[in-house]
């Protein structure tokens, strides 16, 4: 269930002296549109379960997985009778290793793991997510770090399996598999670290070594988006990160972001977000009060 929503936006109650939370859900409940900044997975265990996004509608069959990134709006449509497992994990910390930032940049907004698609590594995904479910119920001593060594392996498994299906073709030119995925890390990464600057196409395509079409084609196979939507992405992540920060106004986070007028910066915001920069801004800090509300009766 969803304790707390303020507009669209759920504030994620972990689990006491944590930063886990999840359900062994059997309610029959649908959740309307609303996002947060934990990643959710989910995963059918008995009936499916109905998954809607901004422009799409997902159907999970039982024991597939969907992986919702952070700051994904979405509702679900729940079924009369079924079981399923919602997990909202804290991944904030593992932000900071780069093949992780790069993989949810990849997925995002949503990523769909199944027997058809992930043959070779679902069922342990699956297995994976149950015995995080197992030991979360159970609370024993060490339970939270040994949930989030899963969390990382099960990343890492999708990460490779991703990146042997995006390289499955022989129409590029690097010599290997290998150095054709850490070629785009590489070029991810750069974009991550410059999105505030104004990138350019045919720049980044040069300092690949790949021509302006052929690049095109390549990154958009390999992260599922095209080069200015990514770019995008990662300008309104860096823009949620900067509106939360005291001091900040909307239009000086939108020229830090390399946004050139503040009408295309909120359209984008909210087109990404489902609220504006000033409604997000508004909502972080509502939360904080909260939270420094509850410290204080706590300390009292």
């Amino acid at each position: 269930m969803i304790e707390t929503l303020d507009g669209i936006f759920e504030t994620v109650h972990y689990k006491q002296s944590t930063t886990l939370k999840l359900y062994d859900n059997r309610e029959y409940e649908d959740y309307p549109k609303h996002w947060h900044p934990a990643i959710e997975i989910i995963m059918p265990v008995e009936n499916g379960y109905t998954m809607q996004f901004s422009n799409s509608e997902v159907y999970l069959r039982e024991k597939d997985i969907c992986i919702i990134c952070p700051g994904c709006v979405h509702a679900i449509k729940a079924p009369e009778t079924g079981r399923r497992i919602i997990f909202q994990p804290n991944t904030t910390y593992l932000r900071f290793l780069r093949e992780f930032e790069v993989l949810i940049s990849f997925m995002s907004p949503y990523a769909i793991i199944t027997p058809e698609d992930y043959p070779s590594i679902h069922e342990q995904l699956v297995n994976m997510l149950v015995e995080i479910k197992e030991e979360y119920m159970a609370g024993t001593s060490f339970s939270e770090l040994s949930i989030y060594s899963k969390i990382l392996e099960m990343f890492k498994l999708i990460g490779q399996n991703y990146s042997s299906k995006t390289t499955k073709t022989n129409d590029y030119s690097v010599s290997s598999k290998e150095d054709y995925a850490n070629k785009f890390v590489e070029i991810c990464d750069y974009i991550d670290n410059h999105c505030s600057e104004d990138l350019k196409l045919d720049e980044v395509a040069d300092m690949s070594g790949f021509s302006k079409f052929y690049f095109e084609r390549l990154f958009k196979q390999f992260t599922g988006t095209s080069f200015y939507k990514y770019v995008n992405q990662k300008r309104i992540a860096k823009a949620s990160e900067l509106l939360i920060e005291p001091g900040n106004s909307v239009t000086d986070v939108a020229l830090n972001c390399g946004f050139m007028s503040i009408s295309s910066f909120i359209r984008m915001f909210k087109l990404q977000k489902g609220c504006t920069p000033t409604e997000f801004k508004s909502m972080y800090w509502s939360l904080e009060i909260e939270r420094s509300g509850e410290k204080a009766e706590l300390v009292q």
